[in-house]
């Protein structure tokens, strides 16, 4: 058999080497993940700066991983739900344009590839065996008009579990060493430090991004915050005193 005679593989046979990114839990786990790490590693910072016991800093920081958890679930719930309804909102009012106005609208979809260099009249028999089926004609302009495809929107419950769990997760890296019963500040924010790089350099993975410096630039950025709510809650603990 010479390389002419070979079967043509069906795609539905060929691996997929593309990570999925449709839907909406990356960028749902990286935000709440670097969020719980960022917020509760500043905000004891904050707290132990001003000089309160392991007891307070226990409470103020488990009340903040429950209520950032709960804020971030419902927030990213919401905005991927109401992007959705939005999004099947311009796609009901693409349809009924497909289904009065057919011909325009194929004019319009092979004018828009004739501008990308496509032949024109490739372009135009294209645009009109498109718009023989109409599920596939939505889709199609609404890949071309809007940028989005129908079958591949985010789904918000997953986003939101997505960005709950992930948040609880990194806002407990700085309480371990106190839950455990250290006392020590400096402690419970180098584990925090080790989180925010791990975090780093996990997500990179994802991004083909170089780990040791992805970690290291989450590491920094963690840190200044930090340091900032350090600072200020040094200067209340010292003006109330």
């Amino acid at each position: 058999m010479n390389g002419h005679d070979r079967p043509v593989t069906p795609a539905a046979l060929i691996p997929d080497h593309h990570a999925d990114v449709s839907g909406g839990w990356l960028r749902a786990a990286v935000f709440g993940a670097m969020d719980g790490l960022v917020t509760n590693i500043s905000l004891i910072a904050g707290v132990g700066g001003g000089g309160v016991s392991r007891h307070t800093i226990v409470l103020t920081g488990v009340a903040g991983l429950i209520a950032g958890a709960i804020s971030m679930g419902l927030g990213e719930y919401t905005s991927v739900r109401t992007q959705n309804e939005q999004v099947a909102h311009e796609i009901a009012k693409e349809r009924r344009e497909l289904e009065r106005h057919p011909a325009e609208e194929a004019e319009e979809l092979a004018a828009a590839w004739i501008r990308r260099g496509l032949p024109e009249q490739l372009a135009r028999e294209v645009a009109e065996t498109v718009g023989r089926n109409l599920d596939e004609a939505v889709r199609v302009h609404a890949q071309e008009e809007m940028g989005v495809d129908p079958t591949e929107v985010p789904n918000p419950w997953l986003a939101a579990v997505s960005s709950f769990v992930c948040f609880s997760v990194g806002a407990m890296f700085p309480l371990i060493t106190f839950l455990l019963g250290f006392s020590q500040l400096w402690l419970g924010l180098a584990v925090g430090g080790v989180g925010l790089f791990a975090a780093g350099a996990l997500f990179a993975r994802f991004t083909a991004r170089n780990w040791l410096l992805n970690g290291l630039r989450q590491l920094v950025l963690g840190g200044l915050a930090a340091a900032a709510t350090y600072l200020v809650g040094t200067l209340i603990g010292v003006a109330l005193s």
